[in-house]
Order: structure tokens, then sequence, then C-alpha cells
């Protein structure tokens, strides 16, 4: 029979935030794959566990997934760990996992700590619905790209920064997204942990005059559904009532469907519709 790959939470900054059974597995497995083997040999020797590990990391987790594949399939139980909180997460886990499935190899998880999730809950921001970007992509096409997908975001938005980019990501998150308020969390869990509310704006301000120190975790607002309605509409209203029309008729809608449509856009009714689109044909007619 294959072996089980485990994937096992680790702290994100406390040696404590680690459950019972995330030691127990770590400690029974064959096999540890950690993202750095020197960062992670600390909490193996704070909890005297002494199982063999072996590197796992970007950059070479498509071959060296194959060969812990096999490891599994020739019986050997493994564990994944990352530098630090949830493996697969921001991570090149999620390679492991799915040639795991592709082989048929049974993959568990043994949860524990996860920076996106505690940052959430310590904002002070929805946590109801939310979407997760991780690190804004370093290329500039791809990078703008994304925020201009944000822009129009209702979900509260979380996203991972490292203090040497913190000054740029916040000048550019103000400038597509607009003053939002914000949550920035540094060094979850540890020592110096701090949890600041404030806008956008003014969080700009302050980096510029404190150089960013430690790990940043960036919870926004989205965008109000009654702003976002507001702005559908405005970008409605720089099109004549004709054009308007005709991009619901060259659809398929006929002409009382298209007035439908359209007052809904415009959150006018169908009546003042019908009413200027009467004033428009007499004005072209005059």
């Amino acid at each position: 029979m294959s072996g089980i790959l485990y994937l096992c939470s680790t702290p994100i900054g406390n040696l404590e935030d680690i459950s019972f059974r995330a030691i127990k597995t770590l400690k029974e497995v064959d096999l540890i794959a950690a993202e750095d083997t020197r960062h992670s040999i600390k909490l193996l020797n704070y909890y005297g566990i002494k199982t063999p590990m072996t590197s796992y990391h970007e950059f070479n987790k498509i071959e060296k997934a194959k060969y812990l594949i096999q490891k599994l399939l020739d019986g050997q139980n493994i564990a994944l760990i990352t530098d630090a909180g949830t493996p697969g997460i921001s991570d090149p886990g999620e390679e492991l996992v799915k040639q795991a499935h592709q082989a048929g190899i049974m993959v568990t998880a043994v949860p524990g700590a996860c920076a996106a999730i505690s940052a959430l809950i310590l904002s002070g921001l929805s946590t109801r619905r939310f979407c997760f970007e991780a690190f804004l992509p370093e290329d500039k096409k791809e990078r703008a790209r994304i925020l201009e997908e944000l822009k129009n975001e209702s979900r509260t938005i979380v996203l991972y920064e490292a203090p040497h980019r913190l000054k740029k990501t916040l000048k550019e998150l103000l400038q597509t997204l607009g003053d939002r308020r914000i949550t920035i969390i540094k060094e979850l869990t540890k020592r110096h942990e701090t949890i600041w509310q404030t806008k956008l704006s003014e969080a700009v301000d302050c980096y510029e005059e404190n150089e960013p120190k430690g790990e940043y975790v960036l919870v926004l607002d989205g965008i109000s559904l009654k702003e976002l309605q507001e702005k559908e509409q405005k970008e409605w209203h720089e099109l004549s009532l004709e054009e308007h029309m005709s991009i619901y008729q060259e659809q398929g809608l006929d002409k009382k469907e298209a007035m439908k449509a359209v007052a809904k856009d415009r959150g006018l009714s169908k009546r003042e519709i019908y009413s200027l689109l009467i004033d428009d044909n007499k004005a072209k007619d005059g």
C-alpha cells in the first residue's frame, strides 16, 4: 500500500502555535518535506522531533515532487511543512498535492495556523466574504491587471507583503482602489505584533516617514455595493441612450426588454427612459 501525505500546519511566529496532532504526526512519519530545512530545524529541535528532513521549495517543486511521490508509492508516510503556517497557501505545496492526487495517493490535512485567516479575524473588517491574493505579482502587466480587478472587488481583500515592497504596494492600492479602510497587521503572533486600523492615505503617509520592518498582512475593505452600483451607473451614463439601447438590442432583446435593462443600469424607471428617448427623437426631428 502507498503511504499518506500529511499537510501539517506549523507556527507563523510563536512556536507554541502548533497542535498536539501535528507534533505527533511529525514524529511518526518517515520523512518531512520542508520548504527550508535550516528554518524548520528550529521547530523540530524545540519539540524533540528527530524525523529526517528533505528540502522541497519553489525551485525544485516539480522534480522533487516526483521523487516524493515515488517515496509515497513505496509505502512511506511524508509530512509536508512550510516555513510558517499552512502548506499549499502561497507556497509550492500545491504542486506536490496535485501530483499526489494524480498518483492516487491519500492526502490529509493537519490543520493549524494560517496568517491570512488570523489577520482577517483581527482586522475588524467584514469576515463573511473575503478574497485572498497572497503576494501581488512582480510582473508589471500582471500586477496592474490584478489591481484593476480588485478595484471592483466587493469582498474583504487579504494580501501579504514584505517590508521592502510595502511602500510601493500601499501607493498602488491607493492610486487604483481609492482611499479605502485598511488594517495593517505586522509580525503576527510575535513579540512585536501590531494591528493598525487606518485609511490607505494615512498608511502611505506614515511609511514615508517610518521605514517598514517585519512581515505584513494587509486587510482592505471591498468596494461597497452602493459604490459599485453608482460607479456602474456613472459608466452607463457616459453612453448616449441610443448607444445603451443598441447594446441590448444587438444581444437579441426587443425594444421593450432593452428599455427595461437600460432603466436598471441607469437607476431610472422604464417610464423615464421612454420619455427621454421620445425627447431625444423630437430633438433630432426638430
